[in-house]
């Protein structure tokens, strides 16, 4: 026998696939749809973080809750460190970066491969599709190695930080984790994620050719919003080749 609330979720979700709620409209307060389903607010909330899930309603505290527009997938390059610019510039997009000098703590120790205390540059960039987030980006260099213009609005520099991008000159070396993980609190804020939301996490490190750690990069996405492409190239044993 199906649950009140899945019941309540298929009509709201029939409405808002039809257009019969528009994209950006905001749904009747949570009282206001218990009274009308004839059910009480925990069974409509229950019904309302089923949508939530989907990606086609967003709750906005202190506003209520809204129908979702269509979400638009950004893509990740993998290898390059970088959004793909037709995505990371579609004219509804904008990306808020903000930089400061903080001090190294215990995990960026181990990313960075520095002492305990040690000045680092943490740049923060939080990609939109309109109002709805879409992307976080902490992006950390020793303070020593941070590229002129990267704490000004140097407007090259920024530029890679709103792609997400290496700031750092060319790396020698770019490594990429890449998990499917539950979100943070913090990413489940910035990004109003639901509580059952999954975030596509990479931890980008970028190395010289000395293997000193330029760049460290923790970047989160929404699972449900982002496309990350990895092409493999296939290197040639030249002893082989030539034997």
């Amino acid at each position: 026998m199906r649950s009140r609330h899945s019941d309540i979720a298929d009509d709201l979700r029939q409405q808002i696939t039809t257009g019969r709620i528009q994209p950006g409209e905001r749904l009747p307060s949570e009282a206001d749809l218990a009274d009308q389903y004839k059910v009480s607010t925990v069974t409509l909330r229950r019904a309302l973080a089923v949508l939530q899930g989907e990606g086609l309603v967003e709750k906005i505290h202190g506003k209520g809750n809204f129908a979702r527009h269509p979400h638009r997938k950004i893509l990740y390059v993998g290898g390059w460190g970088t959004l793909d610019p037709r995505t990371a510039a579609e004219p509804a997009s904008r990306v808020t970066v903000r930089s400061n000098i903080v001090q190294a703590q215990a995990h960026l120790t181990t990313l960075l491969k520095v002492p305990l205390g040690s000045p680092i540059v943490e740049i923060t960039c939080i990609s939109h599709d309109g109002e709805s987030p879409r992307g976080l980006a902490r992006i950390y260099m020793p303070r020593d190695l941070v590229p002129a213009g990267v704490l000004d609005d140097d407007s090259t520099c920024r530029d890679a930080a709103t792609r997400f991008a290496v700031l750092t000159p060319p790396p020698a070396a770019l490594r990429e984790a890449v998990c499917a993980r539950p979100p943070t609190p913090d990413e489940l804020s910035t990004l109003r994620l639901g509580p059952a939301s999954v975030v596509l996490s990479i931890t980008r490190i970028a190395t010289d050719s000395t293997g000193r750690v330029i760049e460290a990069t923790l970047l989160a996405f929404p699972g449900d919003r982002v496309d990350a492409v990895f092409t493999t190239h296939h290197v040639t044993d030249e002893r082989k080749t030539q034997g």
